[in-house]
């Protein structure tokens, strides 16, 4: 099936001051979309090229883990990403039995807190409550991710080091679509920097309260 990248996408990636649009191998780019890429000086990246990166990440360690909800679905990513050669560890759980979300979420993102992985992926039903639990430990930057934008925005713009996926709520493709964008893109700095400088300070103040 062709993807059929908008005006209104267009419109979108420049309000999210990004410079880049990645398309894949079956996107279609409506002429109105063309129109706003030449306008604003938009550069078109191949998806291919941006797999190739992600692959520059393959020696980075990655932690996933999911609740009941999102076993099935774990696997499927834990799967995929081994194919492609990065470094997965499994955290569980690895059944349909009932577990409580937040003992997978701080696992994980623990993992990464501690420099024992570069990265972690969560999933859960909404990919909701595993992300609000991660955040609640210092230096953890996790990103509920619903589509490419926001998988690619909350790296560029927000340097997130776990990303959280609804297993409920996503399908299979988009799952993988999600985490080959998400680690295939980087953050940006600048401007973004000075804004989690402001976030860090946040946290460091009732740190200490």
């Amino acid at each position: 099936m062709k993807k059929l990248i908008t005006e209104n996408d267009v419109l979108n990636l420049i309000k999210s001051g990004l410079t880049e649009l990645v398309v894949g191998k079956d996107s279609v780019i409506s002429p109105l979309a063309l129109d706003r890429i030449k306008q604003n000086k938009i550069k078109i990246v191949s998806q291919s090229s941006a797999t190739t990166e992600s692959m520059d990440l393959a020696n980075t360690k990655i932690a996933i883990g999911s609740d009941h909800t999102g076993v099935n679905a774990k696997k499927v990513l834990f799967d995929y990403l081994k194919k492609k050669g990065f470094d997965v560890i499994d955290l569980g759980t690895f059944t349909e039995d009932a577990v409580d979300y937040p003992d997978i979420a701080f696992n994980v993102a623990n993992r990464v807190k501690i420099g024992e992985v570069g990265f972690g992926i969560i999933l859960d039903a909404t990919g909701i409550p595993s992300c609000i639990t991660a955040n609640k430990i210092p230096g953890i930057r996790a990103a509920t991710c619903y589509n490419e934008f926001s998988a690619r925005s909350s790296r560029e713009h927000n340097n997130a080091n776990v990303l959280v996926l609804g297993a409920k709520a996503l399908g299979d493709e988009t799952l993988k679509s999600l985490a080959d964008v998400w680690l295939s893109s980087k953050f940006l700095g600048d401007r973004h920097q000075r804004r989690l400088d402001k976030i860090k300070a946040i946290e460091e103040k009732y740190l200490k309260s």
